[in-house]
């Protein structure tokens, strides 16, 4: 959190990240308490489209700027802009006080249907079952859906199990596993009017 307070006078869930290595630097703003606005830009024109869904479908307000080495591949700058938002939700979050921490979300985009629960619970893990027909969407790999959601489960200290339960069009999968994951995000960040102010969960901390 960044201790700001937003327009309903309540502390501001907001994060900043900014990461520079070798082959990536990005900067990344997030504000979960937003109405779903999206500017980013990757140089990756399919994970932009990617990121704008997860960022609309979770009413989330997501700034992402990353410049990589796309002359290699799209792998780095994928995986570390999931590193990064992770990183975001995590600060953002602060002591988790309040949210309704669990979140899940069975959703149809034409053919497919994506499946996505999750935990914020400190304890990172990925369950992935989502298989695609073909290697690309257009020149982005298909894989990197994987590595993006693994990186951003991590740095986030999130539970995510993502099912697909139908779907043959790779366009059509991951956009469902998007916004499925997005819709599960909204769930489980939502302040919960009955439990104000306390940590959901016995131990009394969501830290791990």
């Amino acid at each position: 959190m960044d201790g700001q307070l937003n327009q309903n006078g309540n502390i501001a869930r907001r994060a900043t990240i900014a990461r520079a290595t070798s082959e990536t630097d990005i900067r990344l703003t997030l504000d979960l308490d937003g109405s779903g606005r999206a500017e980013v830009a990757t140089g990756v024109g399919f994970f932009d489209h990617m990121l704008t869904a997860l960022a609309r479908h979770s009413l989330m307000d997501l700034a992402a700027a990353a410049k990589g080495d796309l002359h290699i591949d799209d792998h780095h700058t994928v995986e570390d802009v999931g590193i990064v938002l992770g990183q975001a939700l995590r600060q953002a979050l602060g002591d988790k006080r309040g949210i309704r921490r669990y979140g899940q979300s069975l959703l149809p985009m034409d053919e497919a249907l994506a499946e996505a629960a999750l935990d914020i619970s400190g304890r990172p893990f990925l369950a992935w079952d989502v298989a695609f027909q073909r290697p690309k969407i257009g020149s982005f790999d298909t894989e990197l859906v994987e590595e993006f959601f693994r990186a951003f489960a991590f740095n986030a200290g999130i539970t995510l199990h993502v099912t697909l339960k139908a779907g043959t069009n790779a366009h059509h999968v991951a956009e469902a596993c998007f916004k499925a994951v997005a819709r599960a995000l909204r769930m489980a960040v939502e302040m919960d009017p009955r439990t104000a102010g306390v940590i959901p969960s016995t131990k009394g901390s969501l830290e791990g």
